[in-house]
């Protein structure tokens, strides 16, 4: 899945939950639209020219618009507050659509293979298609990257790593369009297998992106960290705070499109526990300042000099929770 577009930035990379939402509705919407009408005129011309490649393309089209519903109906319940229940929030909303998306593109491709592997057992009964199937696919073509090009563009303005799933699923859509039509070319000529042939390479890459976004999404629903770029910004930011002289034991996960963290804050021993309170209190809020995190856990260590032969940092008694 394609999330390095997704990396730390400053603080004006920053997105409030509404906006993201709103973000996600609008684009979810023209997707929904462009769709409909691609999967009524990819069906219905297939059926028509007889051709088997446009209908499993068509096929494919009608499964986007259940992932848009499902896009929809993560991105409502994600900027719901936290609760008693969910004392984080509903952020994994997110990763759940993302998970959703990645199953039904494994059964949609399954079914596409299925059907095109039965006319390749039975090579006499594909028939020579129309030539109009092949505008069609030309039309299709066109209509699914400008989609992709749009719907990421969104993505990566507002920072959704659902939204970039979605477009990724525009694009896959606009790569099976190519294949369609290739086939139908081939057809055209006198090879009438390539089309049944450009419908089970379109199987295969719907159902190989099902397996990327399912399979990264089931190991951020694992607590997986965010990669060590943004982990690397994380630590700058809380190194640069004054009266931050070391950093250890930094940890992330992710929570949905944002990142739940904790860290080790050293700082002067001969400081008193509210001063490194103060110091651990102004490090979080520079971190969820310029960070797409959600909370930091902070706890404050006595700073030990590296030039010296001693034991690591040993906790103070009273740790400096920020909360």
């Amino acid at each position: 899945m394609r999330f390095e577009d997704l990396a730390a930035e400053p603080e004006d990379a920053r997105h409030s939950a509404a906006e993201r939402a709103r973000a996600a509705s609008r684009s979810t919407w023209v997707s929904v639209g462009v769709n409909l009408a691609l999967s009524l005129t990819q069906v219905s011309a297939g059926v028509l020219s007889r051709s088997q490649g446009l209908v499993a393309d068509g096929v494919h089209s009608a499964s986007d618009l259940i992932a848009d519903f499902v896009v929809l109906l993560a991105s409502h319940h994600s900027r719901k507050d936290a609760d008693a229940d969910h004392p984080y929030g509903h952020h994994r909303f997110e990763t759940g659509a993302s998970l959703a998306l990645g199953l039904l593109l494994l059964m949609v491709g399954a079914g596409m293979l299925w059907a095109a592997l039965g006319k390749l057992e039975a090579p006499d009964s594909v028939p020579r298609v129309h030539v109009a199937a092949l505008w069609v696919a030309g039309v299709t073509l066109l209509a699914k990257e400008g989609l992709f090009r749009y719907m990421l563009a969104v993505a990566k303005r507002v920072k959704s790593s659902m939204l970039v799933a979605n477009a990724w699923h525009a694009r896959s859509d606009a790569a099976s369009s190519l294949v369609v039509a290739l086939g139908l070319v081939g057809n055209l000529l006198g090879y009438p297998l390539l089309d049944p042939i450009a419908a089970l390479i379109v199987g295969l890459m719907v159902g190989r992106m099902g397996w990327s976004f399912a399979w990264d999404a089931l190991h951020d629903l694992m607590d997986r960290a965010v990669d060590e770029q943004e982990v690397l910004a994380i630590r700058a930011t809380l190194l640069d705070t004054p009266g931050v002289l070391g950093v250890h034991d930094l940890r992330t996960r992710k929570m949905g499109d944002m990142v739940v963290a904790d860290a080790h804050l050293e700082v002067d021993a001969a400081l008193s526990v509210e001063q490194g309170h103060e110091i651990a209190v102004a490090a979080r809020e520079r971190v969820m300042q310029r960070h797409r995190v959600l909370n930091l856990m902070t706890h404050v260590d006595p700073w030990q000099r590296p030039d010296l032969d001693h034991a690591p940092p040993v906790a103070a008694s009273v740790g400096g929770l920020a909360e």
